[in-house]
């Protein structure tokens, strides 16, 4: 059984400085596509600003994109269930 020691906590590279700093473990919410977009320009602000390697980031924005799709997806499955409920509950006037 491993130890409870700094090694057996994620780590990742600075750039900058090329030290090992401890990885950011905050829980990111991505519930809603308000949500995906914030997350978006956050990874964009960390390529810009060099804390994010391109490659990285590049992957990061294609996953929270494929993340927003599915997001829509789920809505616009919803909003097609709703419709289809309203329109079964109408009655069809008799000729």
């Amino acid at each position: 059984m491993a130890d409870n020691n700094d090694t057996d906590l994620a780590s990742t590279i600075d750039n900058n400085t090329g030290e090992l700093v401890p990885t950011p473990t905050k829980k990111i919410d991505l519930a809603t596509i308000n949500d995906v977009r914030l997350e978006m320009a956050t990874v964009y602000r960390g390529m810009r600003g060099g804390s994010i390697e391109t490659s990285d980031g590049t992957r990061l924005i294609y996953t929270l994109g494929a993340i927003g799709k599915m997001i829509e997806a789920n809505d616009i499955e919803k909003r097609i269930e709703v419709l289809e409920n309203n329109t079964a509950n109408k009655q069809r006037p008799r000729y």
